[in-house]
């Protein structure tokens, strides 16, 4: 006997909703209303940046940042982003230190989730400071990351929800993870456990009815670990934050080597999505000359948004968040929403370069109605 799940479906034995056309039409008229009103609030938003003062290349560095800054308020502040397909899992990686990556995790994590998404992080780095970022706790003894790599416990067990963003969850790391890839040497299938259980977790979600996810972010050590390389097996993108100092750029070519080996071997639905430049001065011209070989080297990846350096963003996490909800309106925070906007619009229309491999994502049975009209 079917139970009752709501006004317009039913809940079957094999768990996924069913829907009556009813729910087919409700649908429709919803998501007519909704393109109306985002009309009219782009109208709305394009009058106002209209009016704006035009910066020209004599204004000073400071004025054509806060017309930036007001310009991507107008643009971004309670606009909600394309949902994805399918799920989107992407690595955040690079082998150099201190050029973003946490940081570029959490903060891109939480633009998205506030627009309406739902959001997974999964912190797989033992300095846990994706966890201390997100405000979660991981303390020795948290079920974290360690237990699903190492003893092989379900991913579900160590999920939890960000306190500060509904439709932000985390995988915490704790201090036990440092030790993991010790433990991992000698273990079956060491280079996918992380994939397998990230599988089932998905797959267990739409079993039981709950919202899809559409973004997985997988924050990693800086070095090419098994850590690392569990996270490179388990996505389907990879995003290379890229700080705009020389030292940066000295690294880059390890790493694709080493992403054309994952490919090659383990992931061959593994590519590089997305290159983010972090910590932009305009000020200098070495900022200046690293935004353009970057450019010139990955025109199609690289994303059009910078993220300038901001003493807002580098103080959020000492207050157990990230810079959306510490200084929303702070440079940094714009710049990662508009980041998030870019990345997310991207994604709608995905496509592989001829160095990425095969496109890849994780898909999700369709519900016909289900989440979207819930959203």
């Amino acid at each position: 006997m079917a139970q009752t799940d709501d006004v317009f479906g039913v809940r079957g034995p094999e768990g996924p909703r069913s829907h009556f056309p009813g729910a087919v039409i409700m649908g429709k008229m919803l998501r007519q209303g909704r393109l109306v009103k985002d009309e009219a609030d782009d109208q709305r938003r394009a009058a106002l940046v209209s009016a704006l003062p035009q910066i020209d290349d004599t204004d000073s560095p400071l004025l054509a940042q806060l017309a930036l800054d007001a310009r991507r308020r107008i643009e971004l502040r309670g606009r909600r982003f394309p949902r994805p397909a399918a799920t989107r899992v992407i690595t955040v990686a690079n082998q150099k230190g201190g050029v973003g990556k946490t940081t570029t995790t959490v903060n891109l994590a939480a633009a998205l989730a506030q627009a309406g998404l739902n959001v997974l992080v999964i912190d797989n780095d033992p300095q846990g400071n994706a966890s201390t970022a997100l405000g979660v706790d991981h303390h020795a003894g948290t079920p974290s990351v360690y237990e699903v790599l190492v003893d092989g416990a379900p991913l579900r067990g160590a999920v939890v929800q960000c306190p500060d963003i509904p439709r932000l969850f985390c995988v915490p790391a704790t201090i036990d993870l440092s030790g993991a890839e010790i433990e991992l040497v000698s273990m079956v299938s060491r280079e996918t456990r992380l994939k397998v259980a990230l599988d089932t977790y998905l797959a267990e979600r739409i079993a039981n009815g709950e919202e899809p996810l559409d973004y997985v972010f997988v924050d990693c050590p800086p070095s090419l670990g098994l850590l690392t390389v569990n996270a490179f097996a388990v996505a389907r993108e990879v995003l290379i934050p890229i700080q705009c100092e020389y030292y940066a750029l000295e690294g880059l070519s390890s790493l694709l080597k080493t992403i054309q080996l994952i490919q090659s071997h383990l992931n061959p639905t593994l590519h590089v999505s997305t290159i983010l430049l972090t910590m932009y001065d305009s000020r200098t011209n070495l900022a200046q000359q690293v935004v353009a070989e970057v450019r010139k080297h990955f025109p199609e990846k690289t994303l059009r948004t910078t993220v300038p350096r901001s003493v807002r963003v580098s103080e959020a996490p000492s207050y157990g968040q990230t810079v959306m909800t510490h200084d929303p309106g702070s440079s940094g925070a714009l710049a990662y929403l508009e980041a998030a906007r870019e990345f997310s619009e991207r994604g709608a229309a995905h496509a592989v370069g001829p160095v990425d491999g095969l496109p890849g994502g994780s898909s999700r049975t369709q519900n016909i109605v289900s989440t979207e009209e819930d959203r």
